[in-house]
């Protein structure tokens, strides 16, 4: 999280002068002496937070409903805060108990984590400051470095409020150095929550890179009014305004002004949860939903109910559009991390596979939004699960149902077990048509263009793509994961021809595939016996396909679609359609 922390491992307040004894300044020895007794100390004190031997606390606060025990003195003598603080009577406590604190009272403006107040009260007690843990200050999307993701970022804020709140000012500087690397590495959306914490703890040069960062941003006036304060938002609008009018003639100004007041009305409808309102609205402004963009806004701040009725009525709102940032409505909802939202709009049609301008598709915004410590938290009967599960768990179980699988990096040579699974399951199924249907198969692999692109013709033991026909020693792993994937893409609609044309068909070869016996179902290999077993095996196979063909046609009503015109009747299998188990 703070690798500016890291190199401040000593103690900042325990040794922040020079050693003076009797007036006189100390020799190098004297001086090496004293940062070993201070490290001495520092681990000592260290002891009073860890070690539950030496609990010796005779107070408590309690971050996020869990118990911290502490001690007064150190934290009165560290801290001008907690000096006045505990001269207080405490009113969260009997006569004969500890004295009992609630964080979110001590810092009524802010959420602090556990992990957060961790560090900083190790550094009260040992003048060290020490990393969060990554299950806090990282998130689950394994492709970011974690540089500048918003956990990342959580995290040093709340270690900011905290040592701005209990003013600890060494503190506040080195999480203020953090937090600057962080404003010009983030997207504008996670450099707010830096912008906010810089206005209530007043480190000014922050707040003026902030200020600038989303001044030059394409964030939207409706979600800088939504996120920021009025004084922030009208210097930022001012900004904006300069900026325009010396590129920009006045008129343009005056028409995009009455534009965005109409837009303002439309967004405050929807934020009121008045449709009928939002109705008579668009019918007089003559501006649309996707003009107004007012579903990605009701997305990021409307009731879920809200979003899905504006869904249902149909008003004309695309869920695939996107705005002047390139993000469409399940890009903001993925942000919001609210599950009714995503599953809503997945179910309207949206795409989760489009991308925004910088490549990230609604899931891995959805994972650079989620700490492993959520991600992972274990599941109880009778709990509500993590919200942010839910979300990622919704969004992968679309990507696996979509063949593209965009939730691959496509630079990626590790191919997800969903896509390898999904892809050798249909190629048994076309391998297995082909077989008994060799030219209604043709018909239909030509229609998906199935017969321009490569069979995929298995797996290594170590999970990798491998032995792919023609495989080219200079192709880029990437290029190779495109073609996997237009190959299923062309399998998936071989297969949706089939279920089209052939239902009764379809619903015979789904049971086939789970027939253990089908890929020992090679006619001219084994004893006579079991060949003669497999010859008979085979008549059945063919009989019962048959049957389910017949009754497509009759069903189907073909006219002159006869029998003979089928090259299904004499199938022959050979080695070359080998079913593979999966």
């Amino acid at each position: 999280m703070m690798e500016s922390g890291n190199e401040h491992s000593s103690s900042l307040s325990f040794a922040s002068s020079s050693y003076v004894s009797n007036g006189c300044s100390s020799s190098p020895q004297e001086q090496g002496q004293s940062r070993d007794h201070l490290s001495s100390l520092s681990n000592s004190l260290e002891k009073l937070m860890l070690n539950a031997e030496y609990d010796y606390s005779d107070a408590e606060i309690v971050v996020e409903g869990i118990t911290v025990g502490v001690n007064r003195c150190i934290l009165a003598a560290r801290s001008q805060f907690f000096h006045e603080k505990f001269k207080q009577k405490n009113e969260n406590s009997s006569k004969d108990e500890k004295p009992k604190y609630m964080l979110k009272d001590l810092v009524p403006f802010a959420s602090i984590g556990y992990e957060a107040f961790m560090v900083f009260l190790n550094y009260l007690y040992t003048g060290n400051i020490m990393s969060a843990p990554p299950e806090v200050s990282s998130c689950v999307d394994n492709a970011c470095a974690h540089d500048a993701c918003r956990p990342a970022i959580n995290c040093v804020v709340e270690l900011m409020y905290a040592s701005s709140t209990f003013q600890i000012k060494e503190l506040v500087m080195v999480a203020e150095r953090c937090l600057v690397n962080f404003v010009d590495k983030a997207i504008p959306e996670d450099v707010i929550p830096i912008l906010l914490v810089a206005f209530h703890c007043k480190p000014n040069h922050l707040l003026e890179q902030c200020i600038q960062r989303v001044a030059r941003s394409d964030l939207d006036n409706a979600t800088l009014e939504k996120e920021l304060p009025h004084d922030v938002l009208t210097d930022i609008k001012a900004r904006r305004l300069k900026s325009r009018q010396q590129g920009t003639e006045q008129d343009s100004i005056e028409v995009d002004s009455l534009s965005e007041k109409r837009i303002s009305r439309i967004l405050k409808a929807l934020e009121s949860d008045d449709i009928e309102l939002l109705k008579l609205l668009l019918e007089e402004s003559n501006v649309t939903l996707n003009e107004a963009c007012a579903l990605h806004y009701a997305a990021a701040y409307c009731n879920s109910k809200v979003v899905n009725e504006v869904l249902e009525l149909g008003l004309g709102a695309d869920v695939n559009l996107q705005n002047s940032r390139g993000y469409n409505v399940l890009h903001v909802a993925a942000r919001r991390k609210e599950p009714s939202i995503i599953m809503g709009l997945l179910a309207k049609g949206a795409s989760v596979l489009d991308t925004t301008r910088d490549g990230q598709t609604a899931l891995s915004i959805c994972r650079r939004l989620t700490r492993p410590k959520d991600y992972n938290e274990p599941a109880e009967q009778g709990k509500k699960t993590n919200k942010d599960r839910i979300c990622i768990d919704v969004l992968e179980r679309e990507m696996i149902r979509n063949p593209m699988i965009g939730f691959m990096s496509s630079s990626s040579m590790v191919l997800a077990d969903e896509l390898l699974m999904r892809l050798l399951l249909f190629e048994n199924r076309v391998a297995l048509a082909r077989m008994l249907f060799p030219h209604e198969a043709k018909l239909a692999m030509e229609i998906a263009h199935a017969d321009s692109t490569s069979e995929f013709t298995g797996l290594s033991t170590n999970g990798l793509c491998r032995n792919l026909r023609g495989v080219d020693l200079n192709e880029l792993p990437s290029e190779q994961v495109k073609r996997l994937q237009e190959r299923l893409i062309a399998l998936q609609k071989t297969v949706e021809t089939g279920q089209r044309f052939f239902p009764n068909c379809s619903e015979v070869l789904d049971r086939l595939l789970e027939d253990d016996t089908l890929d020992s179902l090679m006619l001219e290999s084994g004893t006579p016996e079991e060949q003669r077993s497999k010859k008979m095996r085979y008549t059945e196979l063919k009989d019962e396909v048959m049957r389910a063909f017949n009754k497509d046609k009759a069903e189907k009503y073909w006219v002159g679609f006869s029998t003979s015109s089928s090259s299904s009747s004499s199938p022959k299998i050979s080695g070359s359609h080998k079913i593979r188990k999966k």
